[in-house]
């Protein structure tokens, strides 16, 4: 609501790849503007701050490039990671910016795919600031949020998914956004050259070469400590020469 003048400097989102930081980002980003007109708002992937500090080294332009960072309001920086690995120089860099920002009252926010103490091969004195404000994970999407992710990529493509593949879809793929999109754009892209309505049978068997469904697997190392976990023996027990009569009722239990 009111950046800089908040404890959350800076503000670190980290989750695994696919979850669109990058989304909530930009989203973060809007809504600042929208907010707070007057705030200078920017949007930078790590790389690009990577690429330009290279060309403004080559040029001898290095105090141009930080000059240019430290007159932001509110600073987005994606992928933070990449960060890691960097020349001294490089994170210097990074490291004067920071500083200037966060002792003006600026607002900072950091996304990665890592959490703080994840990251490596960047300079300590950094690492402790980046720890400095909050620091919050994406989660992984849950039912009712993947059938709204489902139903806005349908109207998106401008096709009518009927509600029983919205719900397979939901309840079967535990992946990442992108997955999620990925999968309901090949069922479209196949029905459509197959010339055929989109079904929950095609779904499966489309699907199923795109997406990794996790349906448990029910082995015989499975079943063995289901039945160990329910009869309250442990696996050694019901492994050994024993014959007492609650070890020979587990053994036949599981067979």
């Amino acid at each position: 609501v009111n950046p800089g003048n908040t404890v959350y400097k800076p503000l670190y989102i980290f989750r695994d790849s696919g979850l669109d930081k990058t989304h909530v980002a930009h989203a973060i980003g809007m809504e600042v503007k929208q907010r707070h007109p007057n705030l200078q708002v920017l949007y930078v992937a790590m790389s690009n701050v990577q690429a330009q500090y290279t060309s403004a080294v080559m040029s001898g332009e290095v105090n141009v490039f930080i000059h240019f960072y430290q007159m932001v309001d509110v600073m987005i920086i994606d992928d933070i990671q990449e960060l890691s690995g960097n020349k001294e120089s490089t994170q210097n860099a990074f490291f004067t910016i920071f500083n200037h920002l966060h002792l003006s009252g600026k607002q900072l926010i950091l996304t990665s795919d890592k959490r703080p103490v994840e990251l490596k091969d960047i300079n300590d004195r950094l690492l402790t600031r980046f720890r400095w404000g909050l620091a919050t994970e994406l989660l992984q999407p849950d039912y009712d949020t993947k059938v709204k992710i489902i139903n806005n990529k349908a109207a998106r493509l401008n096709i009518e998914v009927p509600e029983e593949v919205v719900s397979f879809f939901a309840e079967n793929i535990h992946a990442n956004i992108r997955e999620i999109e990925g999968a309901l754009s090949s069922l479209v892209a196949n029905a459509t050259f197959l010339g055929k309505k989109i079904t929950l049978s095609l779904a499966k068997e489309i699907l199923k070469v795109y997406v990794k469904f996790y349906q448990k697997e029910i082995t015989i190392d499975h079943i063995r400590k289901v039945v160990c976990s329910y009869l309250n023996i442990d696996m050694p027990t019901f492994d050994s020469p024993k014959r007492t009569r609650e070890v020979a009722q587990a053994r036949q239990i599981a067979m």
